[in-house]
């Protein structure tokens, strides 16, 4: 019973929801590292709910009284990412027309979380692993040593142990960061939970929306749970919004669940699992990551298909020459490149200029979004 309690405190007042036994060993580890300052690296797929186990661990720690800083390092444009952590003086760049504090001094005597730590530049982990080791630390454009007692939660989706090897993340930083590792497994591992989350998102969509809901039938649960959800609790809570809406008061049946959830299934060539190019550019590869997530963004199937007969149309048009390897990269991909600007214009119309969304519904990082909206210039 004590244990039984134990959970029950955690899913009602931290929000983490399930009952598998993979989430009862994610919720023990909350419980047994909350107390200490021991620096935590949550790791798991987009999705899958990594700041709300940040925020579980920040809410059952002594600094619980203290608040919570969530930092985005992806989102952050890599020129500014040093200033936000840190702060600034005035006058230490264009722009800085006073002096600033950053999310370190803000968050003394808390926690702050760094999202996305795989995005951060080099010289800021340097700044990082000062920090994390001796508490110091500068603004920019000042040589006074400040101090600062925070506790430090990270959390990614990449592979750090790789970046390492190809040196794109300090060995050290990687090592001071995984003093305690949690795992936040996806979705599709945790079946049982699928009915309990769905039933959350549901209650949470009624309260928001002034709308009826009749509920599932139990063939359309099953089909639920047998989804593979490789967006994870964001793609389920995303689907539980969008259902009860379009079920108009009626009740959901398994037909109209892998109608909503298969509506691009009737044509593989769509398909968004489909394997990526090899032996391409770093912009090529983006481009086609982007041309994918179009079918997430509700994309009607004819479009897609007057879209690509257009491209194969130049690029057919282009191949006719005598000699194909004239044909020069630019002509070749520059259809692509309008299709690329269509979806993101399609992406912040449908979240209503929310970049945060909008490059998660991409697949791509917020500071990848800034950089695609200015070379677009799109507003």
């Amino acid at each position: 019973m004590v244990v039984m309690n134990k959970y029950k405190k955690i899913q009602d007042e931290l929000n983490i929801i399930g009952q598998s036994e993979k989430i009862r060993e994610v919720i023990e580890l909350v419980m047994s590292v909350a107390p200490t300052n021991i620096s935590v690296l949550i790791t798991g797929e987009s999705g899958v709910g990594k700041e709300v186990i940040a925020k579980a661990i920040h809410e059952l720690s002594p600094r619980r009284d203290k608040q919570m800083i969530s930092v985005n390092c992806g989102a952050i444009p890599e020129g500014l990412l040093e200033s936000e952590l840190f702060g600034h003086e005035k006058g230490a760049f264009t722009g800085a027309i006073a002096t600033k504090k950053g999310y370190f001094e803000l968050a003394d005597g808390g926690t702050i979380f760094l999202d996305e730590i795989g995005e951060t530049p080099i010289q800021t982990q340097v700044k990082l692993l000062r920090v994390l080791e001796s508490g110091e630390f500068m603004r920019v454009g000042s040589g006074e040593l400040r101090k600062v007692d925070v506790r430090i939660i990270a959390a990614t989706n990449r592979d750090l142990s790789r970046m390492v090897q190809s040196k794109q993340f300090r060995k050290d930083l990687y090592y001071r960061l995984k003093a305690i590792t949690i795992l936040v497994p996806p979705l599709r591992e945790r079946k049982e939970d699928i009915p309990l989350l769905l039933k959350h998102f549901v209650e949470e969509t009624l309260k928001e929306n002034n709308v009826q809901f009749q509920g599932f039938t139990d063939d359309a649960v099953e089909v639920i749970k047998n989804y593979n959800w490789s967006g994870n609790i964001r793609e389920l809570k995303n689907f539980a919004e969008s259902i009860v809406i379009l079920a108009a008061g009626k009740k959901v049946d398994a037909e109209m669940v892998r109608h909503h959830l298969h509506k691009y299934s009737d044509d593989q060539e769509f398909s968004t699992t489909l394997p990526m190019p090899v032996n391409t550019s770093v912009e090529r590869a983006e481009r086609e990551l982007i041309y994918k997530a179009l079918l997430s963004l509700g994309v009607e199937i004819r479009d897609m298909k007057e879209i690509l007969l257009n491209m194969n149309r130049n690029i057919h048009d282009q191949v006719i020459s005598e000699d194909v390897e004239d044909v020069s990269y630019q002509d070749e991909v520059q259809p692509m490149g309008e299709v690329e600007k269509q979806m993101i214009r399609k992406a912040m119309a449908k979240f209503n200029g929310n970049k945060r969304k909008a490059a998660q519904a991409l697949e791509i990082s917020e500071r990848t979004l800034y950089r695609k909206l200015k070379e677009y210039d799109i507003e």
